[in-house]
């Protein structure tokens, strides 16, 4: 490779021409993925990723030269996730941008590390169409170009904010069941709290009921499917207000 070639972003340069590559750039991302849903980002790594696909660490800085690399190929991979198939995205931009966001935060949370870890990578290719579909959903609105970039970057908030919430609750559930002396211990400390009287808006959410008022109002179970339908309640409202 020459000095130019070694200077561009990943994306400007073509894949290894070698007869039989023996990876490609979208296994190499998807190892990485899979050590960092199962370990934590930290442990991704040029070591453990080439370990991962069975091949020295030298070997794979013939296809990727850097962790930055690395990440940008992560970053992309994940963002594939997010896309709409090509022919899928509806004509009118509230459902457009409602199975976007959708797929978008789909996509965060089975990989709930990404949120915070992927901030920074390099642009790719895929980011670039998420962009673009984002924008080919606003597009027939009759917004002018500030108001575009607003509206996506709240929904975009909202998803990331969302996603991120999401990943602390499964973090908790995990804790949970895996320490469960720590966990009761936290949950007797609260209920000690609960019962200074100091926080009766809390008490009375937790007790199922509307502090204002005392009426039974069971509150929404926080299991996968009541954070997914949380969210989809907070996105619908979102979009009613951008209405």
């Amino acid at each position: 490779m020459s000095t130019e070639e070694s200077a561009l972003p990943i994306w400007a340069r073509p894949e290894p021409q070698t007869r039989g590559p023996r990876f490609s750039r979208a296994q190499i991302a998807a190892a990485a993925l899979r050590i960092a849903d199962q370990e934590g980002f930290d442990a991704v790594s040029m070591r453990n990723v080439a370990s991962k696909l069975g091949a020295a660490t030298m070997t794979l800085y013939n296809y990727v030269k850097t962790k930055d690399e690395l990440v940008a190929l992560m970053d992309d991979a994940l963002m594939a996730e997010a896309l709409v198939p090509e022919g899928e995205l509806p004509e009118h931009w509230r459902d457009a941008i409602t199975m976007i966001a959708r797929r978008t935060w789909a996509a965060l949370v089975r990989h709930p590390w990404a949120v915070v870890s992927l901030q920074g990578a390099q642009l790719g290719p895929n980011a670039m169409r998420h962009f673009e579909q984002c924008l080919a959903a606003l597009a027939g609105t009759g917004m002018d170009d500030t108001a575009k970039f607003d509206l996506l970057a709240l929904v975009d908030s909202y998803v990331f904010g969302s996603a991120l919430r999401t990943g602390e609750s499964y973090a908790r559930a995990r804790t949970a069941q895996s320490d469960p002396e720590t966990t009761n211990a936290l949950i007797e400390y609260g209920m000690a709290q609960l019962a200074t009287g100091q926080y009766p808006h809390t008490e009375a959410l937790l007790a199922g009921r509307d502090p204002r008022t005392s009426d039974d109002a069971p509150a929404p179970p926080m299991d996968e499917q009541g954070l997914k339908d949380q969210f989809e309640r907070g996105l619908q409202t979102l979009l009613n207000g951008i209405a």
